[in-house]
């Protein structure tokens, strides 16, 4: 039995829709972001002492981080959205599924906790709009003719880079800035799995 304890508006919903498009069925335990705050409640560090959504359930072991969640859930469910070790595939794959989190979200989480510090924060917003330019540069380089990152088909690379891709529509000009990504956007949207994923994820929020 698989159990996904989900925060609404949250990056949880990337393993919503895996889910989703690899057929398995599971349960949701929904947590919603405080009104005020927007901060998790504390009722998630009763299951984990982070207190951070997403976390997986499985076979009655708990397993937290998005990438390692998305790695589990496709070497056991969908190996075809890993390439084979012995590829070079498999290294981009792993250089992004690392990316995804360590270098991507850097500058999108500092933008974010910054605009709130106001005029106090003024001075770092050039350097963070130029960090967001950057990451967001390379990945729109990264989209191949397929629409996809890495392979030509849905991988777990796609699963994961999806929530930058999003961050980076959400600016004024980001589809024209960065039209490569802003197809893969497009195309996920469009996949009957993540529409899914999107009405269950507000069910719960």
């Amino acid at each position: 039995m698989i159990k996904i304890h989900h925060l609404n508006r949250s990056r949880s919903h990337r393993i919503l829709w895996l889910l989703e498009e690899i057929e398995q069925p599971y349960t949701i335990v929904p947590y919603k972001r405080d009104a005020v705050t927007n901060l998790a409640p504390p009722e998630l560090k009763l299951v984990h002492p982070l207190g951070k959504s997403p976390m997986l359930e499985i076979d009655e072991v708990l397993v937290a981080e998005s990438a390692a969640i998305t790695e589990t859930l496709c070497a056991r469910f969908a190996p075809q959205m890993i390439p084979d070790q012995d590829t070079p595939a498999y290294l981009q794959h792993l250089e992004m599924m690392h990316f995804a989190e360590g270098s991507a979200m850097t500058p999108i989480l500092l933008n974010l906790y910054v605009s709130r510090l106001g005029d106090a924060g003024a001075p770092l917003h050039p350097r963070i709009k130029d960090e967001l330019h950057s990451h967001f540069s390379y990945m729109n380089s990264l989209v191949r003719p397929s629409g996809h990152f890495v392979q030509d088909s849905l991988s777990a690379a796609d699963i994961m880079l999806s929530f930058p891709a999003e961050i980076a529509m959400r600016d004024g000009d980001g589809a024209a800035r960065y039209p490569a990504l802003a197809g893969f956007v497009d195309m996920i949207h469009a996949r009957p799995a993540y529409q899914r994923a999107t009405e269950k994820g507000a069910m719960n929020d």
